[in-house]
């Protein structure tokens, strides 16, 4: 099972608060364990004030109202670029051929002098697994997955995301049960 480039959508049963409703683009799944980005959870920071707090200068003024996002409890303190086209940055992950997760300074001095990916979404944080943890949870019924649309994350408001994704499954969230069934 490879879940890399899937959405994990938490079910309504799920107590854990930092998961509960989110949806989760996961950037890397392998034998080691999972990694992915909380993508539905803006901190009420935007970019202006996260390059003001990093020192840098933002150029971009395309970018300057976006939002920043809590991406999961891991490493909260870095920041994780989520960004297209993929690009030549010193820490990328190549998600998919045109898509990357970047950890290294190098994007945001990039977009500071007004350059960097046409497309991003920054958070502090990610959402990690160990290995086999996420595959427990999902014979748990904690999530549901779904071939992830980019254009969910980098089209929509934070608040349409969570429905998006489970329109890309045919469900309506008003069909979900918050008690998990087994046969």
């Amino acid at each position: 099972m490879n879940l890399s480039r899937q959405f994990l959508i938490a079910m309504p049963a799920m107590a854990d608060p930092i998961f509960a409703k989110s949806l989760v683009f996961v950037c890397d799944h392998n034998d080691q364990g999972a990694m992915g980005v909380i993508v539905n959870r803006p901190l009420g920071m935007n970019m202006r004030t996260l390059f003001q707090q990093v020192d840098i200068e933002l150029r971009r003024e395309d970018v300057a109202e976006q939002e920043v996002y809590f991406g999961g409890p891991v490493q909260t303190d870095r920041g994780f670029v989520l960004h297209q086209p993929l690009g030549n940055w010193q820490s990328t992950l190549a998600v998919e051929d045109e898509l990357g997760l970047t950890t290294s300074k190098d994007v945001l001095l990039a977009m500071g002098e007004g350059g960097g990916p046409d497309r991003m979404f920054i958070s502090l944080g990610y959402a990690g697994w160990e290995a086999g943890q996420l595959e427990s949870e999902l014979g748990q019924n904690a999530w549901l997955t779904v071939d992830a649309d980019i254009e969910v994350i980098f089209g929509l408001p934070s608040e349409q995301r969570y429905e998006a994704a489970l329109g890309l499954l045919g469900i309506d969230m008003a069909m979900l049960s918050d008690t998990a069934g087994h046969a």
